[in-house]
């Protein structure tokens, strides 16, 4: 097995959060958090009483559902540095998307911006606008294969070009956008900045008083180690207003919040965010986001990202010495997810998941995505089973250079 040469020194308590929220963990090495985040045992306790409750629903008071409901959308706000006000839950990334791309004001020949080899949910969403004559421009990426975010600002100069999207990290090789300079060259041209943030938020902070998006979708099932069907999308607090779904939520309107007269139709279109939600809400999912959210939070996305980072080493050790090509950059762009061109280990995902470590292939690149409870042990224990996979051919191929971004 390759040696540690470097020793980690994790930010918080890796052991004593592994045994209080990921006991399963001593079994296995789970690095498919960009798949897939596992719920913390805190979360998984909070919806299975939850779902007791609701099979004899009498204790589940409507100001308990609200309530719930109500800490979600405060605790995504605190994840972003949001409003309240400016968060309307979402049951995934799409459909976030989705209502950005019929909500914003965009006419025919109207330019929407996307990088080719994003996820499609951040390209078809765009690409139905066809049938009102706006035009999807696919950006091709740079010599390097990375976004060619040079290319965008340079397009955005283009009075018909009025929508940016982007990933804030890419799924399949974790290059982390610029979202700084894109969004700063969105505003200096007025192009709408939408962003869909799945890849990131959980182990890449986000600050939209820092760097101002006009809305952003994200699911909370990978990173944020949320269940399927929460998630949320923010909308700038300035855009709120002038925007409309095309779908007609029954809780988007002033007044609904007083069962008593529903049936009175007379009420406005909210002036926050809610006007986007679509009712009724999974509340037991949003709950265990919310405890999920409380415990990223405790731990802090600065220290997750550093540990992420630190016990990433072995493996890009590794791929250097071996000459083993990355399809992830390294230094500024990288992120939490590192991708091993699969062809140059080519029995690397069959003798992982032999062993049973939880990872995957995506686009050509065999893509590990540790979170904040991996160990770097766990990171040179897959080291090792990636060198046993390529022993029979142990002259690997020679000269390749490693991309970085």
């Amino acid at each position: 097995m390759a040696s540690r040469t470097t020793p980690v020194h994790a930010p918080y308590d890796v052991a004593a959060l592994r045994r209080a929220e990921f006991p399963w963990a001593a079994n296995t090495i789970y690095l498919n958090h960009a798949g897939i985040g596992p719920i913390p045992e805190r979360a998984r306790r909070a919806i299975e009483a939850y779902t007791r409750e609701r099979a004899t629903p009498v204790t589940l008071s409507d100001d308990r559902l609200m309530g719930v409901l109500a800490d979600g959308r405060a605790k995504a706000a605190r994840l972003i540095g949001a409003d309240p006000g400016e968060i309307a839950l979402a049951t995934n990334t799409s459909f976030g998307l989705n209502l950005a791309a019929r909500m914003l004001p965009l006419s025919p020949g109207d330019v929407v911006l996307v990088s080719d080899q994003d996820f499609p949910a951040n390209v078809f969403a765009w690409r139905q606008l066809a049938d009102r004559g706006v035009q999807l421009e696919i950006i091709p990426r740079t010599v390097d294969g990375w976004p060619d975010e040079a290319r965008m600002m340079e397009r955005m100069q283009d009075a018909r070009v009025r929508v940016l999207a982007v990933s804030q990290v890419e799924f399949h090789t974790g290059y982390r956008t610029d979202l700084e300079s894109l969004g700063a060259a969105a505003r200096a041209t007025g192009t709408f900045f939408v962003v869909d943030a799945i890849q990131a938020l959980g182990h890449v902070g986000f600050d939209v008083r820092a760097t101002p998006v006009d809305i952003l979708a994200c699911g909370a099932q990978k990173w944020l180690l949320s269940p399927w069907g929460s998630g949320f999308m923010y909308v700038r607090r300035e855009l709120i207003e002038s925007l409309t779904s095309p779908l007609a939520g029954w809780n988007a309107y002033e007044g609904t919040e007083n069962f008593s007269t529903l049936v009175d139709y007379s009420g406005r279109l909210r002036g926050d965010a809610r006007r986007f939600e679509l009712w009724t809400l999974p509340y037991q999912d949003i709950l265990g986001m919310n405890l999920a959210l409380d415990l990223l939070h405790e731990l802090g996305l600065t220290a997750i990202e550093a540990h992420i980072s630190a016990i990433g080493g072995p493996v890009l050790d590794w791929a250097r010495r071996t000459g083993v090509r990355l399809r992830s950059p390294v230094g500024a762009r990288s992120a939490g997810i590192i991708a091993l061109d699969a062809e140059d280990v080519p029995g690397g995902f069959a003798a992982l998941r032999g062993a049973g470590v939880a990872t995957v292939v995506r686009e050509g690149g065999l893509r590990l995505s540790p979170h904040c409870y991996n160990t770097v042990e766990e990171m040179e224990q897959v080291v090792h089973l990636l060198e046993r996979s390529l022993a029979p051919s142990p002259s690997l191929r020679s000269g390749r250079r490693l991309r970085s971004g």
